[in-house]
């Protein structure tokens, strides 16, 4: 199991005379059942203009590893690859992005950068530019804030190239559906008059907080009422902040993977819940929960069950379901072994205690370069993700010196 890439609040750091202060949220992303978490109290700034021909406009999406990724070509000919993350409010690109689409001043002025503030208070300062054009098929955002990061680390970690983070604020005029069903993105204009919401048979529709430049939900815990963050950034289910509730497990909590974020290497603390949780009129069955300490969240693990429609004109989201029943979560099964993925080895980060594998003769820094004989480069996220979760042994080759060592490591089931 390799390590997540967790969401991590920011904060926005009071500059004197800057008027665009921004939340950065939902950067780092989990991977493998790990979630991340989101969070704005401040709105995020909405493109300039808004222009969509045909409509509505509709891309295919690729769901890796529940992560929502659309490709469009751009302005400059070439095609790049975004993740759609409702839990940001504010748009991320890379610098080759950000270099090929950015505003041309009509002045010379100084880069200009945006403060933020992590949960751990340090302070990341991130450029800032704004995107002359930026489409997303035939939907033409213009004139979009955005600020720039490198998304290196986390394109070796999944296995291709992330090209950017498209956040909420994007969508502000328009009606976008994140289609997990079928695999597709839609982008439809806001009608001027909006006719009222027609309830259907497996549809949920659902207000949300007016508030906030991202989309939180009330959800039901038995008894027990709190809001969640709908988080397409992240992979997870269900990230569970206990404060002021009373949840009980049916397995767990216990300790589970390494999550890492720019706040530094985390464990997760993991288990099955007891109680139901209901959304709106859909019902998840005794989900598996990451419990957090930072604001509740659902994520691309649950997410992926429904088409999910939000109306930012109305602040509605819609959920729609193609079969009947409550929503039921798998288990999750690991060898237990956290990595940090690169493109010719993986580096060990940590494994988790009191396991069958917990006394394997391996350290954290050590280097693993095959899995069941082949070179890690040809185990791809998902392909590797099948493996765990059917496989009842697996061989990890370590690398000492110039010395190959194999240890074949049992999968068990981390949450039942």
């Amino acid at each position: 199991m390799t390590p997540g890439y967790r969401s991590t609040i920011f904060s926005p750091i009071a500059v004197p005379g800057r008027s665009a202060v921004i939340l950065l949220c939902s950067l780092l992303l989990a991977a493998f059942g790990l979630l991340g978490t989101g969070c704005v109290l401040i709105p995020g700034k909405a493109p300039a203009n808004t222009r969509i021909k045909p409509q509505p406009v509709r891309l295919p999406a690729r769901i890796l590893s529940h992560f929502f990724l659309v490709e469009s070509p751009q302005t400059d000919g070439k095609t790049y690859r975004f993740m759609i993350d409702t839990g940001s409010s504010v748009t991320l690109v890379s610098p080759a992005v950000a270099a090929a689409l950015k505003q041309k001043e009509k002045r010379q002025t100084p880069p200009r950068t945006l403060p933020v503030r992590g949960a751990n208070g340090r302070e990341v300062e991130l450029p800032a530019v704004t995107l002359r054009e930026f489409w997303l098929g035939e939907a033409l955002f213009e004139r979009v804030p955005a600020s720039v990061y490198d998304f290196s680390e986390l394109s070796a970690h999944l296995g291709l190239t992330i090209d950017g983070v498209v956040g909420f604020p994007l969508f502000r005029d328009t009606l976008v559906t994140l289609d997990y069903l079928n695999a597709q993105l839609e982008i439809a204009p806001n009608p001027v008059v909006a006719a009222p919401p027609v309830r259907q048979p497996r549809t949920s529709i659902i207000p949300y907080n007016r508030e906030r430049a991202t989309p939180h939900i009330p959800v039901q815990m038995e008894n027990e009422s709190f809001f969640v963050l709908i988080d397409s950034g992240s992979d997870g289910g269900l990230a569970l902040n206990p404060a002021g509730l009373h949840p009980r497990f049916a397995s767990g909590p216990r300790i589970g993977m390494i999550v890492s974020s720019l706040d530094g290497d985390k464990r997760q603390l993991v288990g099955r819940l007891d109680q139901n949780i209901t959304i709106g009129t859909q019902l998840v069955q005794q989900p598996v929960v990451d419990l957090t300490e930072q604001l509740s969240s659902l994520g691309g693990e649950l997410l992926r069950h429904f088409r999910i429609t939000f109306d930012q004109q109305r602040h509605l989201v819609t959920l729609v379901r193609h079969t009947d029943g409550p929503v039921a979560m798998p288990g999750r099964r690991s060898t237990g072994l956290s990595f940090r993925r690169f493109p010719n080895y993986w580096r060990l980060i940590a494994v988790v205690p009191d396991t069958p594998n917990s006394a394997l003769a391996v350290q954290p820094g050590d280097l693993c370069v095959r899995i069941n004989g082949e070179l890690v480069e040809k185990w791809t996220i998902e392909r590797y993700g099948e493996l765990v979760n059917s496989a009842a042994k697996i061989t990890y080759t370590f690398l000492s010196g110039s010395k190959e060592t194999d240890h074949e490591v049992e999968v068990f089931e981390l949450v039942p």
